[in-house]
């Protein structure tokens, strides 16, 4: 479920107050003698102290998270960034806008990174790794972090899609060197845009802090317009404005969890009867956000979308955005040995129908489309 179905009067108050007691201060940074409060800097601590982390970074968007974290860990011209094949190109995007060249990964059965797969694919040139936490679930991140700790290489969480999702009690985007986090108005929780960075690697934050900033080393004692710097930046700063919206929706988190649970596990215990369907990995909690069925016959699967559509649920990515979340289709940014390592990921995800968990449907609707389409498996 979407942050957006829940925007209500206490993130249009917010915003109010913004403007009626806060003096209308929309920049991040500076204006200390007419502003009351850094509500950016507020939204970070509260998104640290909720997901339990040393450090955390908002930045204008989950795209940007991620390009920010590639350069706090380093990463440069010539090196090779390993991703996964069922993924939303702005991971692509980032990596090749550093300068760096991305390496495309298959994905399992389960949709999640192939371990297997991986190991073919590390050589010298390899920095870092970005397992995606795609659709709600967790990819086998502890593995990934074994494997990556033997080889000395990084790993960055891509978590824009599992906002609120555990492996082991620990929050999704905690547990490797950096997770990143995405607030687009498709995620569970919306600023509109925006984005999070989080480390427990005080040396990684102070590098991303700078960079986000123009480079800006934020010295205490001098005042902003003869701040010094250290390294050249860019602007991937949040407004005042997404970061009250972001303290509202924040609140929402848990409830918008336990709503989607509520509508997905009606699902699974229908639909769990006929079809195989994406199972969380072991010891991990998803958000429950979109149920994912696989069926390889298409007068099927074309029935079964237009029960989606005729509830106006719909689908999410699978089908109907496939080609952006498939590495198989970007030929515009990849080489075609990229592509090809693609090709096994694509004939899983031909098979998949992703549905949308909704808060604005009523579980009864659920109910009513797990049935509808049991019916036409008879």
């Amino acid at each position: 479920m979407p942050g957006y179905e829940i925007i209500d009067n206490k993130e249009k108050n917010a915003l109010i107050r913004l403007f009626d007691k806060d003096n209308g201060i929309l920049f991040a940074h500076g204006y200390d003698k007419i502003r009351k409060k850094y509500h950016v800097r507020d939204f970070e601590k509260k998104l640290s102290n909720y997901f339990k982390t040393k450090y955390c970074l908002v930045v204008s968007s989950g795209t940007a998270a991620i390009k920010v974290a590639l350069k706090a860990i380093g990463v440069k011209a010539g090196d090779e960034i390993i991703t996964q094949a069922f993924n939303f190109v702005a991971t692509v995007e980032a990596i090749i806008d550093t300068g760096a060249k991305p390496i495309i990964c298959s994905v399992d059965d389960n949709l999640n990174l192939d371990i297997q797969d991986l190991k073919k694919k590390i050589n010298k040139k390899t920095k870092a790794i970005i397992p995606v936490h795609m659709l709600g679930q967790s990819a086998e991140i502890e593995k990934i972090l074994k494997f990556a700790k033997k080889k000395n290489i990084f790993v960055i969480e891509d978590n824009c899609e599992a906002v609120g999702a555990k492996y082991k009690k620990k929050y999704l985007g905690t547990i490797a060197d950096i997770g990143i986090l995405s607030f687009d108005f498709g995620k569970n929780i919306t600023t509109g845009e925006g984005g999070a960075i989080l480390t427990n690697n005080q040396k990684f934050h102070k590098i991303a802090h700078e960079y986000h900033d123009h480079g800006h080393r934020n010295k205490k004692n001098l005042p902003r317009g003869r701040d010094i710097r250290s390294r050249v930046g860019f602007n991937y700063r949040m407004t005042e404005m997404q970061a009250v919206i972001g303290k509202e929706q924040l609140k929402k988190l848990n409830f918008i969890i336990q709503q989607n649970k509520k509508r997905y596990e009606i699902l699974e215990n229908l639909l769990s009867l006929k079809f195989q369907y994406r199972k969380q990995i072991a010891k991990s909690t998803p958000i429950f956000d979109t149920f994912i069925l696989f069926t390889n016959k298409v007068k099927l699967k074309k029935k079964i979308l237009n029960i989606l559509f005729k509830n106006k649920v719909g689908t999410k990515n699978l089908p109907d955005a496939i080609k952006w979340h498939c590495a198989y289709f970007w030929n515009h940014a990849l080489d075609q040995k990229q592509l090809r390592n693609s090709f096994i990921t694509k004939s899983y995800l031909a098979n998949s129908i992703a549905i949308p968990i909704l808060i604005s449907k009523k579980i009864n609707i659920y109910k009513k489309i797990a049935k509808e389409i049991l019916s036409i498996c008879e």
